[in-house]
């Protein structure tokens, strides 16, 4: 219950809007509004995409695709394939995004596409999304993101200062920085939007600065006529359709991220436009960036090197930059702190969206009156991460949960070509050529149905479990709308001591 002194929070045009009281003198009418700004222009929406496509992989451990692939040639080709094919994604998504302008990405449109279809099934496939992601899936790679800033933001101070640490000092001293790296991005997004932006911009720009000087070293090598690991590119023992299909898992999963920007369509300044814009300046820079970082690494480090370094930028810094070696762990703990930031970003706003649409707890989808950000959702990602870190690892999830993400981008190039036909009168900004969705529809499938072909562990059985969990929250509490006494006491609680209020949908969101 909202308190009596708490102005009433509405949607107008698509964004919050909070309504005040203004005095006229005698009591007449009228009121000003405080609106949750569009703050993502052009440059930050491509910000946002790169954050998230460039994690800590490109930087520590990119040889996946170079070792199942088995040669340097056959290995530049399956990293720049897989680039062109997270670019189709992308752009299937741009439409998808003119078609649905609302946050939540592949929430909101399996919403629009399935969930009038059938009373109890319709509604599911959004309600599973939400669940996996908010749950589970992405505050764990946020938690794995945040060890590895842990990990290389201790290093240079273990190197100077760590000879006479044990083991587990080093191992508590690790949790205890990622800690702070948690709580420092958990601050940044309930603070403001606008911080979050100008944080995300800096650790972009720094993080393409570190990729950049690595792909120049590596030139640099390449001009003074170093290309003894690169003569005959394609020799080498001919991979087997497993090892390429690996290969090119590895190199579509090291890609992840294009769709961040549709989890966010609200918070885009002019997103029929903007979205579209910021996936073709954002998907095919990474793209050039991870063809350019391999192939610097493959001509200073030979294939042994590689495969066995414990860091490859790291070995590759001691190389090429001697005394300004620390570049390289300095540039993962950047891209590491800004990925885990945009990440928390983007799932939080996922968590706010599926609260609005009663597939979560209410309060969950309140914002804060001044800073008007979803404070509580942000900070339940906060304590799902913090949880996470303190339990050990949580590897295991990614491994045996992460084939669910394609299994979502199957599902979103489905929706486009249902919304096609359901939707087929409302004016499309940005439209794909059909035969896109159907090729990103068979990648899906193939990059779902590949782990397990080729790994069949029981240890799947842990991603199906979660998702029974979720059909457990699902059938009482959404499907038949049992409500629980108590969850009234905590909403009221929450909302007066994090001075949060709920949205207003009495007006209809922008189209």
């Amino acid at each position: 219950m909202v308190a009596d002194t708490q102005e009433p929070i509405t949607i107008e045009n698509g964004v919050a809007l909070q309504e005040t009281g203004k005095e006229n003198g005698g009591g007449g009418g009228g009121g000003t509004g405080i609106k949750l700004k569009r703050e993502l222009g052009l440059i930050s929406a491509s910000s946002l995409i790169v954050g998230v496509m460039i994690g800590s992989g490109i930087f520590v451990s990119p040889t996946a695709a170079f070792h199942r692939a088995g040669s340097v040639g056959l290995a530049l080709v399956i990293w720049a394939v897989s680039g062109l094919i997270s670019m189709l994604g992308a752009l299937a998504f741009a439409e998808l995004g003119g078609v649905v302008p609302r946050s939540g990405a592949e929430y909101v449109y399996f919403q629009e596409a399935f969930g009038n279809r059938h009373k109890f099934f319709g509604p599911l496939p959004s309600f599973v999304y939400a669940w996996v992601f908010v749950m589970g899936l992405r505050p764990a790679e946020a938690t794995i993101i945040i060890l590895v800033f842990a990990q290389y933001t201790f290093q240079p101070f273990e190197e100077a200062y760590g000879q006479d640490l044990t083991e587990d000092q080093k191992y508590y001293i690790t949790k205890g920085v990622a800690m702070i790296g948690l709580i420092i991005i958990t601050t940044i997004n309930i603070v403001s939007v606008k911080l979050y932006n100008t944080m995300q911009k800096l650790f972009t720009f720094s993080k393409l600065a570190v990729c950049f000087a690595i792909i120049i070293g590596g030139l640099i090598s390449l001009g003074q006529g170093k290309t003894e690991n690169l003569k005959e590119p394609f020799s080498g023992e001919a991979p087997s359709v497993k090892n390429i299909a690996l290969a090119f898992y590895a190199g579509l999963w090291a890609y992840d991220g294009w769709s961040m920007v549709t989890t966010v369509t609200e918070e885009v300044k002019r997103p029929e436009k903007n979205i579209l814009r910021s996936i073709c300046i954002a998907v095919p820079l990474v793209t050039c960036v991870y063809c350019l970082m391999n192939l610097s690494y493959m001509t200073v480090l030979s294939a042994n090197e590689m495969v066995n370094a414990p860091a490859v930028a790291v070995l590759f810094a001691e190389r090429i930059f001697g005394s300004m070696k620390l570049i390289a762990p300095i540039g993962v703990a950047i891209s590491t702190i800004g990925c885990a930031l945009s990440m928390q970003f983007g799932v939080s706003r996922l968590c706010y969206v599926a609260a609005k649409n009663g597939q979560m707890l209410s309060v969950l989808s309140y914002i804060h009156r001044e800073r008007l950000t979803p404070i509580p959702a942000v900070i339940l990602q906060g304590i799902i991460s913090c949880i996470f870190i303190l339990s050990g690892d949580v590897a295991n999830l990614i491994d045996f949960a992460s084939f669910l993400i394609w299994i979502f981008y199957g599902g979103a190039m489905i929706a486009l070509v249902v919304l096609r036909k359901s939707h087929a009168d409302i004016a499309r900004p940005y439209k794909v050529p059909i035969v896109i969705p159907y090729l990103v529809l068979a990648v899906a499938i193939f990059l779902a149905v590949v782990p397990i072909a080729t790994d069949p562990n029981p240890k799947y059985l842990v991603a199906l479990g979660f998702i029974i969990t979720g059909f457990l929250v699902y059938i009482p509490f959404v499907y038949y709308k049992v409500h629980l006494s108590c969850v009234d006491t905590v909403t009221d609680f929450i909302q007066r001591k994090l001075n949060v209020v709920p949205t207003d949908d009495s007006e209809e969101e922008e189209k």
